[in-house]
């Protein structure tokens, strides 16, 4: 199976060719052609006119989470899965940090996390940390009738 980056992926399920889509994003092909080649990293700006383009957010986010130093170091990974499925997971994450809330509480009120509780408090984050990849996975989601390859 040949490599295809996240910028091909996208402009092919969108439907586009490489000629068509460098056409509307006014940059050239043999530009788009490195892009897709990973032989050079696009400009925010176009990226934001691919996004646009293509109709696919999720490509913002990729482009972050790949090329962004910041993107790599703090945006959690995130699986794309169908409508139904993100939804049931973020209810599962919403529900296991409901669980410990109030120990949260209970650690935080004093404004002051000692020794003893930092463990438990790096626990808990980390149940907030997957609220937000379930959030972005539900928000990224493809309904069923809406099967486009996502990567």
């Amino acid at each position: 199976m040949d490599y295809r980056n996240i910028y091909q992926i996208a402009r092919e399920s969108s439907g586009f060719t490489q000629e068509k889509a460098a056409e509307l994003l006014n940059i050239s092909v043999e530009s788009l052609r490195a892009y897709e080649g990973d032989r050079r990293v696009p400009p925010d700006k176009t990226v934001i006119r691919m996004i646009e383009l293509y109709n696919t957010q999720y490509l913002a986010y990729q482009h972050l989470k790949t090329n962004a130093e910041v993107g790599k170091a703090y945006l959690p990974d995130i699986e794309l899965k169908d409508l139904p499925t993100a939804m049931l997971r973020l209810q599962k994450e919403v529900t296991d940090f409901i669980k410990c809330k109030d120990e949260l509480i209970d650690i935080t009120c004093d404004g002051i996390i000692d020794n003893q509780e930092m463990p438990r408090f790096k626990e808990i984050l980390k149940e907030l940390d997957d609220i937000t990849a379930a959030i972005y996975s539900l928000k990224f989601a493809k309904p069923l009738n809406d099967r486009r390859e996502i990567r």
